[in-house]
């Protein structure tokens, strides 16, 4: 039976006051008196007190992009991932308690935000003293439900072969697409989005503290497939994430649930939710589909608002807390997961909390 053991997690090194993001777009896009009004009146809606970037939150230093780019290409923000996509994900594997390079036979990758060959992948190898012959696997550009992907291939893996050692690492830099365009797309992504690593260990073999792959169950709302996208532009990564996004996930979490507890035995129920944190209003969308009060999506609150929406890495973070305060009395309850991204996907899993 495939477990998730552990996770580890890093942030890049400046953090930023969400009222100090507004600011620095502000400046961006030269705005003045009502525009940076309403700009902080969006920020502070956003259920974010602070995020985390690789860049110089002075736009003027030599290092900020916008000091080597009036509007910076696809190019520039790709070589900015390029060297700082693999300290970071270093820096994450590395929480991971009593990490073994030894044992890993598979490695996945995932990112939505960047991507170069010979990729972070092949350079994680050399950095960790991994063996050449660990089997590798890359998941991109899939959005913020990718680490779901990553869990259930790490969960096929293991059930073909019995001594699999999976490590899973994730890396996010989704403010090196920020976009200096005052669109109402545009304005959204650069409110929420955020930086980000995360690592995980799946294996047959439990730890104290482990979270059983139990079930995952995906659908589309096709209704939403041009609500939620991900675009390749001259000018980085270009996101639409229509504000029609958290109505259309309450209209089908309920299904998504009632489907996904139907491949189940007859009275299975999860006591404990842990929903990727896309923004406030995907967080009570969520709470109003599945009849939840706030403090069950405690984890996924706090997530959001202590490092915002790191795409695919974010739900890993919830899952970090909530393992992290694990007790012997929650053993054999259940978590809840759910994230979302274009398509517009909805992926769910039913996680078994193993806590001896």
């Amino acid at each position: 039976m495939p477990y998730l053991n552990a996770i580890g997690t890093a942030n890049p090194p400046y953090c930023v006051p969400q009222n100090v993001a507004a600011e620095y777009i502000a400046n961006v896009l030269g705005f003045e008196n009502e525009d940076r009004r309403r700009l902080q009146v969006l920020y502070r809606a956003s259920g974010i007190e602070q995020r985390y970037t690789v860049l110089n939150p002075d736009r003027h230093a030599p290092d900020s992009i916008f000091a080597k780019e009036a509007v910076p290409s696809t190019a520039l923000r790709l070589k900015l991932f390029e060297e700082n996509a693999l300290q970071l994900c270093l820096k994450a594997i590395l929480q991971i308690p009593d990490f073994e390079p030894k044992n890993v036979t598979h490695l996945i990758l995932v990112s939505c935000t960047g991507m170069y060959a010979p990729g972070p992948d092949i350079a994680l190898i050399h950095a960790l003293g991994l063996s050449s012959n660990v089997e590798r696997f890359s998941i991109q550009f899939m959005g913020c439900y990718a680490a779901f992907n990553a869990l259930k291939l790490a969960n096929y893996i293991c059930q073909a072969q019995t001594n699999a050692e999976v490590l899973i690492v994730g890396i996010e830099l989704c403010t090196l697409h920020l976009q200096p365009a005052a669109d109402t797309d545009s304005l959204l992504a650069n409110a929420i989005f955020a930086d980000g690593a995360a690592a995980a260990l799946v294996s047959n073999q439990a730890r104290p503290k482990a979270l059983l792959l139990e079930k995952f169950y995906c659908d589309l709302e096709p209704k939403g497939e041009q609500d939620m996208a991900w675009r390749i532009g001259n000018q980085g990564f270009e996101m639409k994430l229509s504000g029609y996004v958290p109505a259309l996930l309450e209209a089908g979490l309920t299904e998504l649930v009632e489907r996904l507890y139907s491949t189940m035995p007859e009275g299975t129920q999860a006591e404990y939710f842990a929903i990727h944190p896309g923004g406030r209003k995907i967080l009570e969308a969520a709470q109003k589909a599945l009849s939840l009060p706030k403090e069950k999506l405690s984890y996924s609150y706090s997530v959001l608002q202590e490092r915002g929406n790191m795409s695919s890495v974010t739900v890993l973070y919830v899952l970090q807390k909530m393992m992290n305060d694990l007790q012997p009395q929650q053993h054999q309850k259940r978590i809840l997961s759910m994230s979302f991204g274009p398509g517009l996907t909805l992926e769910s899993a039913l996680l078994g909390i193993h806590c001896v």
